[in-house]
């Protein structure tokens, strides 16, 4: 999912919508694709049930995507470009110093300048990324299932999206540990993101078992391990 950005790679559209018109149209199509993953299962998932809830032709839907798969990597990509906001605004509004570009590059500034002097340093900023986590966990249509990937039939490859994630967050706070590394810290470095990520991703999921508003004691050990862990490279 690594784009640019570090990110999601945006996923390529049967057509870009140029238009403002064309881009609300492809808005609906997403947030109703968004909003029946609420409802049914990505397999009880079909192109029709989006354009109808959607309000627009069944021809509108395939002029962007080629199936449902395309649909949901679109919409993991918004997901992301959500997210990314989220924790732009939050580290702004916390006294860290972030553009008025909210886009998932203006994000990685964020977080950047986070993770320097200031800000509350980088445990203020991985905070912030597990906080608007939970938030979008909890309240984004689709996210529960969607998340940063799409779900992937059993009898496909899968991919790995946690992979993908800490390679991005590592890229945000590498700075922390200013230049000169050599190839040995860099896979150092590399490695430490990944198990954090794993784990926390891991003990969310027990989290959102345990309580559907994600167990707020679990929650709470989860930050404290990432801090811990992560202090040894990041300190």
């Amino acid at each position: 999912m690594i784009g640019q950005d570090g990110g999601v790679p945006i996923p390529p559209l049967r057509r870009n919508p140029v238009q403002r018109r064309s881009a609300e149209r492809l808005g609906r199509i997403l947030d109703a694709c968004a909003e029946l993953l609420d409802e049914v299962s990505y397999e009880e998932l079909s192109t029709r049930a989006v354009a109808e809830r959607a309000g627009v032709p069944i021809g509108s839907v395939y002029r962007f995507f080629s199936n449902k798969r395309a649909m949901a990597e679109a919409l993991a990509h918004r997901n992301l470009d959500e997210y990314a906001e989220r924790i732009t605004r939050r580290l702004a509004a916390s006294g860290v110093s972030a553009t008025s570009d909210v886009s998932a590059t203006s994000a990685t500034s964020a977080i950047s300048d986070a993770a320097g002097a200031g800000g509350g340093g980088w445990r203020e900023a991985m905070d912030v990324v597990v906080d608007e986590y939970l938030a979008m966990k909890r309240g984004a249509p689709g996210f529960a299932l969607i998340e940063f990937g799409h779900p992937v039939p059993a009898t496909e490859p899968p991919e790995q999206p946690n992979h993908l994630v800490a390679d991005r967050l590592r890229t945000l706070l590498a700075d922390r540990l200013g230049g000169g590394r050599d190839e040995a810290a860099e896979e150092r470095l590399r490695v430490a993101f990944l198990l954090a990520v794993e784990t926390a991703d891991a003990l969310l999921r027990l989290a959102f078992r345990m309580d559907p508003e994600g167990d707020p004691a679990i929650v709470a050990e989860t930050k404290e391990l990432l801090r811990a862990y992560l202090a040894r490279v990041l300190d």
